[in-house]
């Protein structure tokens, strides 16, 4: 697969992104290397794969919903570096 150095220009274009032309012919380079090892994974024979979403064949990881009791309000704020009683003290965002 050929990448053009205009292809690549059109594209940082897109990007909002200014190359000079030596980063450019670099990246003209690296994207035309990327490009053919994709290019690859076409010669692969993929007759009677199943094609999937995701490596594992994992179905659902969640836990089901239960109705628990919540962490004391004591006990949550046991740790924070401050607080006043009731909630976190945080730095003011203006």
């Amino acid at each position: 697969m050929k990448i053009t150095a205009e292809e690549v220009e059109y594209v940082a274009g897109l990007a909002r992104l200014e190359l000079t032309p030596d980063e450019v012919a670099a990246m003209t380079g690296q994207l035309d290397r990327i490009l053919t090892y994709a290019a690859k994974l076409n010669e692969l024979d993929t007759t009677g794969i199943e094609p999937v979403t995701h490596a594992l064949a994992i179905r659902n990881a969640f836990r089901p919903d239960a109705v628990q009791d919540s962490l004391p309000r004591e006990e949550a704020l046991a740790n924070a570096p401050e607080q006043n009683g009731e909630a976190f003290v945080v730095p003011r965002v203006l």
